[in-house]
């Protein structure tokens, strides 16, 4: 999805109820554009591979999310936090 899209994935952490993603994008893509495709595509395949979910859960991702532009702080600093939530 990313490559068809032309973003990068810079990190990606999954924890157990949330993930982390640091994409690196096209200004012309917007946030809320880019986590709709993203939950969109990851609802389908997950289903597709596992169909029990489809009864057993009626959404797999809420409609909320938070989205941070780099401004002020470096894509390193984005990616360490990112690890860094491994440990808490």
């Amino acid at each position: 999805m990313a490559i068809e899209n032309d973003w990068e994935i810079a990190t990606l952490d999954v924890m157990p109820d949330h993930i982390h993603v640091f994409v690196k994008a096209t200004p012309m893509d917007s946030p809320a554009n880019i986590v709709a495709r993203m939950k969109g595509r990851s609802s389908f395949e997950l289903r597709k591979e596992f169909p029990y979910l489809k009864s057993r859960l009626p959404s797999l991702w809420t409609r909320s999310y938070y989205c941070e532009s780099i401004g002020s702080i470096s894509a390193s600093a984005i990616t360490k936090y990112i690890e860094n939530q491994k440990a808490r």
